[in-house]
C-alpha cells in the first residue's frame, strides 16, 4: 500500500508508514462529550498498482468516571469586572485564531514525553466548582511542581503562541502537526517565542502560578483537531 488516510468522528486521520515494523500509524482521539459506543473509522488506501481501497473498522469508546472537586480562587476569576471581561473576550479571539489553524504536516516524532518529572495532582476530566458557583471541567493534567521548575516540550513542533492571558496566565502553545497541539499554562517565565522550532524535551518555560491558579503548578493540555484529549493517554502511546 502506498498511502492510507482515514476519517473518525468527523475528523481527518493522518497516517504515516513506519518501514521498520511495516505498519501505518496515526493519532486520533475523542472528547469528553462523546457517548460510549462503537464508532466507524473509515479508511482509504492506495495499492501499489494504483487501485483505490476502502474499508472500515469500528472502534469502541468506553464509559469513564471522573472526580469532582471544589476550588477556591481569587474573586476576579469568578466575578470579573468590565475591564477584566474585555480582556477575557480579547483572549478568546487570540485562542480561537490559534485553535482554528488548519492541520499542518506532521512534526512530532517518536513518543511524547512528560513536561516535568513530578506527581500528577489533578487528572483530565475532573469536574470543578470555583468559589461554589462557577462550573468547569479540567481539560488537562496538573503537575505538582513549585514555581521555577523547568518545563519541557512534549514533542517536536513549532511554537504558535506565547502570551499572557487572563485565565491561563503565561501561556505557550506548540503545534506538533496533523492538528495536534500541546498547551502549557500558569507559567512564571516563557523562554521561547512564536515561530521557534522546538524538540522533545527542550526547555521552553518555568512553572508558576499565574492566571486562574490556586498556587504554583504546571497545567498541560492537548488538543487534537479542535477537541481536548487526555494528555495521560498520549504520554503512554508507543510511537515510532
Amino acid at each position: 500500500m502506498t498511502g492510507l488516510s482515514g476519517r473518525w468522528l468527523e475528523h481527518e486521520v493522518f497516517f504515516s508508514y513506519n518501514s521498520t515494523d511495516k505498519a501505518w500509524y496515526a493519532i486520533a482521539g475523542v472528547s469528553l462529550e462523546t457517548r460510549p459506543g462503537k464508532y466507524p473509522l473509515d479508511l482509504r488506501g492506495a495499492a501499489a498498482g494504483g487501485k483505490q481501497l476502502t474499508f472500515q473498522r469500528k472502534i469502541g469508546v468506553g464509559r469513564a468516571r471522573y472526580p469532582h472537586v471544589a476550588v477556591t480562587v481569587a474573586k476576579q476569576f469568578t466575578e470579573p469586572n468590565p475591564d477584566q471581561l474585555r480582556k477575557i473576550d480579547e483572549d478568546k479571539g487570540v485562542k480561537e485564531a490559534v485553535f482554528s489553524r488548519a492541520p499542518t504536516d506532521r512534526q512530532w516524532a517518536g513518543e511524547f514525553q512528560a513536561p516535568v518529572n513530578a506527581r500528577v495532582s489533578d487528572v483530565f476530566g475532573t469536574a470543578r466548582t470555583f468559589n461554589g458557583q462557577v462550573q468547569g471541567v479540567h481539560q488537562g493534567l496538573d503537575y505538582a511542581v513549585g514555581e521555577g521548575t523547568p518545563v519541557a516540550a512534549l514533542n517536536r513542533g513549532t511554537v504558535v503562541l506565547v502570551r499572557s492571558l487572563y485565565f491561563e496566565g503565561n501561556f505557550i502553545v506548540v503545534d506538533h502537526g496533523q492538528g495536534l497541539l500541546s498547551l502549557y499554562m500558569h507559567l512564571s517565565k516563557m523562554e521561547v517565542k512564536e515561530g521557534d522550532q522546538v524538540t522533545a524535551g527542550q526547555r521552553i518555560a518555568m512553572s508558576g502560578g499565574t492566571g486562574r491558579a490556586t498556587g504554583p503548578h504546571l497545567h498541560v493540555a492537548v488538543r487534537w483537531q479542535g477537541i481536548y484529549v487526555n494528555p495521560a493517554t498520549l504520554l503512554t502511546l508507543k510511537l515510532p
